[in-house]
């Protein structure tokens, strides 16, 4: 089997939308049980009212068909927020302290990959791609939510702890969810690392590899399923190794 022969650039049209609309119904509807108000299930489409104001990186596979998307990540900086009228997470979290710090913002949102592509070198290339992004628009703070599947909150006690005692953003860019579900369900004597790191989904492991905090308290969005924290990510405070990660030289 050939190797995938990867691209990675920003929708440039009408129809790279719906290519990246498309493959998110596919993994937040179908796969993961996700619903919301302008889902498009007849066409198949997930989306919401925050597309339009968004950059949408596009990761295709050009080995198998030049325009097929096979992973994407939504792109949301401060500019678009304010055209937008807010960012997308802020229904979730009281972004206060991130917006007060002075600092160039970027919200990530919708990521997700084809099955398929997971575990392998498609995350690294679209990383790769959001280096360059960072650098061009000179972004400083990453931000945005990331899920846990599924709504019981007790189902995730050991995990979400860990995050809360291990892992919680400095105050001065600590965000706060606004319909607080706590974190810190069992005490931090209680908690098994590694039981809680199997639970933790791979995306989040990744922004925790790369210095990632997380807000305070947890967000259940019981219309998408999943169970939310808010991954903060501080440029200045990347190390060296950490920030290899990003690489360089996709061209977007």
């Amino acid at each position: 089997m050939a190797e995938p022969e990867f691209e990675v650039r920003l929708a440039r049209s009408a129809a790279d939308l719906v290519a990246a609309q498309r493959l998110r119904y596919c993994v937040f509807v179908e796969e993961l049980g996700g619903d919301g108000a302008l889902v498009d299930h007849v066409n198949r489409l997930e989306r919401d009212r925050f597309d339009p104001f968004c950059d949408h990186m596009l990761l295709i596979d050009r080995t198998k068909n030049p325009d097929r998307v096979v992973g994407v990540y939504r792109l949301m900086r401060q500019a678009h927020a304010q055209e937008a009228g807010a960012f997308y997470s802020e229904d979730e979290y009281d972004l206060g302290p991130l917006k007060a710090s002075g600092r160039k913002l970027l919200e990530l949102g919708r990521s997700c990959l084809l099955p398929e592509y997971r575990g392998g070198a498609a995350l690294f290339h679209l990383w790769s791609g959001l280096g360059v992004y960072v650098d061009t628009h000179g972004i400083e703070i990453l931000f945005g939510v990331a899920s846990f599947h599924g709504t019981d909150v007790e189902a995730l006690a050991q995990p979400l702890s860990l995050l809360h005692y291990n892992h919680l953003a400095p105050e001065e860019i600590r965000v706060r969810a606004r319909d607080f579900q706590p974190m810190n369900l069992m005490p931090e004597a209680a908690v098994d690392r590694r039981a809680a790191m199997v639970q933790v989904p791979a995306l989040i492991k990744a922004y925790l590899r790369l210095g990632g905090v997380v807000g305070e308290g947890a967000f259940v969005d019981r219309a998408f399923n999943t169970t939310d924290v808010c991954l903060i990510m501080d440029t200045a405070r990347m190390n060296t190794q950490r920030a290899r990660l990003y690489g360089r030289g996709s061209a977007l």
